[in-house]
């Protein structure tokens, strides 16, 4: 599988949180000739398996992303809506966005908001119509709705709205393509509702109930004009192993050993560690009586914002990563 191909298909069947089932879909469908089992669980995650000795390892990226939730419809015609996750409103001021029935529209700032400080109740939705009679025609409260733009390459990066974490999703099915025989029994999850509180990363771990896991997803970066280092990856460096964010120390063996394998295949990497944000590992460390947990991160710009940017060849990199590490040995 061509990573860039696979992440297109993906972005172009994505919901937001709460509706993933298109994503799940499309994973189901790549993953199916490499897996022995597929099982969707009762709160939506994917956990596709292959069969090893030893003891059980989870690989795991998250299918949702950050949208909008209709909650008003004015007599105008013109939608208010709530976040689904981080969303920024003075970053998604002016975007196309795109219903799951199909219906488009632009998310807009009232013209008397001070934009510095707006904030999403400031902030409506036009989808065209002229009152609310129009509107309930199209869309209704509840209805959710997504960034309207499609990927695109400049040079080797990639860019476009919700690389977070799609992209990851993309690194995940290239590294099971390669995993001609794990070294333990491995299950790869594609979570749910991970930008609205890890909640399908910690249902997952029960179900599964890992020895290790690795969790694959974007990482902020330090090497943009005016960077508040808030972390430490930087665009072209390799896989970023993750060492911590704020919701996780990830286990010192995890670290050594993605290290290790990345050392002994020349595989570029750096160090990740954030200052602010967390990943589903926050979640399934905790889990049982507690999951040796790290992270392979791909560094990303602009993260939760419409124009998403990433280094291909540090993907490729994180594939590359991710497929030694689920072939063995641990020790």
């Amino acid at each position: 599988m061509d990573i860039l191909s696979v992440l297109k298909q993906l972005n172009a069947a994505h919901g937001p949180s709460g509706d993933e089932g298109g994503v799940r879909a499309k994973i189901e469908e790549l993953a199916r000739p490499y897996a022995d089992e597929i099982i969707t669980d009762t709160l939506g995650n994917l956990i596709v398996h292959k069969k090893g000795p030893g003891p059980w390892v989870m690989l795991t990226a998250h299918m949702d992303s950050i949208g909008f939730i209709v909650t008003h419809i004015e007599k105008e015609g013109f939608l208010r809506v709530g976040r689904l996750g981080g969303v920024s409103p003075k970053e998604a001021a002016y975007s196309a966005v795109r219903f799951k029935n199909g219906v488009r529209g632009v998310f807009a700032p009232e013209e008397k908001a001070d934009f510095g400080k707006l904030k999403l109740d400031e902030c409506f939705v036009d989808i065209g119509a002229g009152s609310d009679e129009e509107a309930r025609k199209l869309v209704q409260v509840g209805d959710t709705c997504v960034y309207d733009r499609s990927i695109r390459t400049c040079g080797g990066r990639v860019m476009g709205p919700y690389l977070d974490d799609r992209l990851a999703c993309a690194v995940l099915l290239c590294a099971l393509e390669r995993i001609k025989e794990p070294a333990y029994n491995l299950s790869l999850v594609f979570t749910v509702q991970e930008e609205v509180g890890l909640r399908g990363a910690r249902t997952a771990a029960w179900w599964v109930d890992p020895d290790i896991c690795v969790v694959v997803d974007v990482t902020d970066v330090d090497d943009t004009p005016g960077s508040e280092k808030n972390g430490t990856a930087r665009l072209g460096g390799g896989a970023a192993i993750k060492v911590m964010d704020s919701s996780i120390i990830c286990h010192p063996e995890v670290v050594a050993k993605l290290e290790e394998i990345a050392k002994s295949q020349s595989i570029p990497i750096q160090r990740d560690i954030m200052r602010s944000g967390g990943t589903d590992a926050g979640a399934i460390q905790n889990a049982h009586y507690g999951v040796k947990t790290g992270g392979i991160s791909i560094p990303c710009r602009y993260i939760h914002t419409p124009a998403e940017a990433a280094d291909l060849q540090d993907a490729k990199a994180c594939v590359l990563l991710a497929a030694a590490f689920a072939q063995g040995p641990l020790a």
